[in-house]
């Protein structure tokens, strides 16, 4: 497995951003996936994740969506994690370029077969639902999502697979949020909703306080279950 720094040129416009990438060894008709990261950035986490694809022999990116403002990754608790990602729609959707830019990317790769899951952790839960709608990926994984409520309408007409985890201890899922998406897998059966007892937001970041391994370990088997479906 290969993980490098690479500079991708916007195709908004505007010039170059950092794009963390991890290359599987002896890959062939492998997929992909690009991560959006929490406001953190691309940091040790995101990292860390790219490489366990990787070493899954799938090809993983994960673009700094904050270039535009404070780039590069910061500490938990920095306050400019929060200041750079507002207002926080305009900010998601300035970074649906760099979603399809960084797997643009990993299309040109050899051994890459081009079918991509989009993967959100908290700021970039959307891109779960905005993803395989209409960014050109096949699957999207929300991972303790924010702002998920402002993307309800955006499920409509989605056919492509899509799943959603979260702890019933997460500040960014109410209680009428979190019945919402319960709802959701009734009607549409290509989505998936996991809400687990007692795991707080951020159970993915092994740097954040609230880490919690069996959700971490439950949310790798899905990601790594859909992926498989990609493969060949």
């Amino acid at each position: 497995m290969q993980g490098k720094d690479i500079k991708l040129r916007s195709s908004a416009g505007g010039g170059k951003f950092d794009c963390y990438v991890a290359i599987p060894d002896g890959a062939s008709k492998a997929p992909a996936i690009v991560i959006a990261s929490a406001v953190m950035g691309v940091d040790k986490d995101m990292r860390e994740l790219c490489h366990a694809f990787a070493a899954k022999g799938v090809f993983a990116a994960a673009p700094d969506l904050f270039w535009r403002t404070v780039p590069g990754p910061l500490p938990h608790g920095d306050p400019r994690c929060s200041e750079r990602a507002r207002p926080r729609l305009p900010c998601i959707k300035a970074g649906e370029s760099d979603m399809k830019d960084a797997l643009h990317h990993l299309k040109t790769l050899p051994g890459c077969n081009g079918r991509a899951m989009a993967a959100g952790f908290c700021f970039g839960g959307p891109y779960a639902i905005l993803g395989p709608k209409r960014l050109g990926f096949e699957i999207g994984l929300s991972c303790h999502g924010s702002q998920m409520g402002e993307y309800l309408a955006d499920l409509d007409g989605v056919t492509k697979p899509m799943c959603f985890i979260w702890g019933d201890q997460d500040h960014q899922l109410p209680a009428d949020l979190a019945q919402k998406y319960r709802d959701v897998p009734a009607r549409m059966k290509n989505a998936e909703v996991h809400i687990f007892p007692d795991v707080h937001h951020g159970y993915m970041l092994r740097g954040g306080k609230a880490f919690d391994q069996k959700t971490y370990d439950f949310s790798m088997q899905r990601a790594f279950a859909l992926l498989e479906t990609l493969r060949g």
